[in-house]
């Protein structure tokens, strides 16, 4: 369920606005789902874990403030971030 440096490394590289970024409200959103989605497969085999359920839901809603930051800031960032993640919205 963590993610591992490699993996962060190349999801900065891959939605950073420059080489190092890590503070930018993309990259940030990028590895919420990442970490997401990585509980969410969790989830298929282990039905009945409740703890982690709450930790899904405080991660879910830490990204959505982040996206409605984003939004706020630049919508055109906020369309091109939610089509390359593949969320709805």
């Amino acid at each position: 369920m963590s993610i591992t440096n490699e993996q962060k490394q190349e999801i900065i590289a891959q939605y950073g606005l420059k080489e190092g970024d890590t503070g930018s409200p993309e990259v940030q959103i990028a590895i919420w789902t990442y970490r997401i989605n990585a509980l969410i497969e969790h989830f298929n085999v282990h039905k009945k874990d409740l703890h982690s359920r709450l930790g899904l839901m405080k991660m879910v809603s830490r990204r959505r403030h982040l996206l409605d930051h984003l939004k706020s800031k630049s919508v055109e960032r906020y369309q091109t971030l939610i089509k390359k993640l593949d969320l709805r919205k």
